[in-house]
């Protein structure tokens, strides 16, 4: 896993309205030999053992059920909903997700590096912050703050996964 590393994110990553809007951003990448599309990648990545098992979770938690099929569905740009988020927003190297309380955000995008025929992948999430209706400010609260660590292992978990997965198809 350390071939994951946090990142800043690119100048043109769909995520970079919420940073420059206050919410909690972050960003983790990794490269992978070879050519990989985006809808590749959005498949690998939601269709790891570690993501389908999140799926498993949603299904019972949130009554949010989803599938393989409605994770290639939604890589090759077929269904704007998948499990607990919907489409936000698209790109032809990106694409960005909002969970059904509108809170997070999960976005993925990939690059090409250099002419040595390398992807850079990437991941990143957002959340935003919640207004207190009895004292107008804003906070991510503290939940978020006690939990941002696992969070963070998560994310390297599941990009470290996904770039496994594509590993693994070209074997």
């Amino acid at each position: 896993m350390f071939t994951i590393e946090s990142s800043p994110l690119p100048d043109d990553a769909l995520l970079g309205i919420y940073k420059q809007n206050g919410a909690y951003t972050d960003c983790y990448s990794t490269e992978i030999s070879g050519a990989v599309t985006h809808p590749q990648f959005i498949n690998a990545f939601y269709t790891t053992p570690v993501f389908k098992l999140e799926r498993l979770i949603l299904k019972w938690a949130v009554s949010k059920p989803s599938s393989d099929a409605e994770a290639n569905l939604l890589s090759e740009g077929e269904t704007d909903t998948f499990a607990a988020w919907s489409v936000e927003n698209r790109g032809e190297n990106q694409l960005l997700l909002c969970d059904f309380q509108s809170r997070t955000r999960s976005w993925l995008m990939i690059e090409p590096v250099g002419s040595n025929n390398r992807t850079r992948l990437y991941f990143g999430s957002a959340v935003v912050p919640v207004k207190n209706t009895k004292t107008g400010v804003s906070s991510l609260g503290l939940a978020f703050h006690a939990l941002l660590w696992i969070h963070k292992i998560y994310s390297v978990v599941l990009l470290f996964s996904a770039k496994s997965r594509l590993k693994n198809q070209r074997a």
